[in-house]
């Protein structure tokens, strides 16, 4: 949790406490372990993964579409006003 806190923000190791506190709470222990986090912190992702997931998946996401339409329709009107 130390490192999470470092590398994302104390904002996020705090929710993940919370989050894993109820992992551990649903599989009905008294301790949050190791797994409990792990678990949580593959379920919820902080700014800076979700920000890499984003550019690393954004031409697979429906607003791309429109960009290159955008694009395509603003080169055919360059291309007839050169005309």
């Amino acid at each position: 949790l130390t490192r999470i806190g470092v590398e994302t923000s104390l904002r996020y190791a705090i929710q993940m406490v919370i989050a894993a506190s109820l992992a551990a709470e649903k599989r009905k222990s008294t301790e949050v372990e190791i797994e409990d986090i792990k678990r949580v912190y593959t379920l919820f992702v902080d700014v800076k993964r979700s920000t890499q997931f984003l550019m690393d998946y954004q031409s697979e996401f429906m607003f791309n579409e429109l960009n290159e339409e955008e694009e395509s329709d603003n080169s055919d009107e360059e291309e007839g006003e050169e005309e």
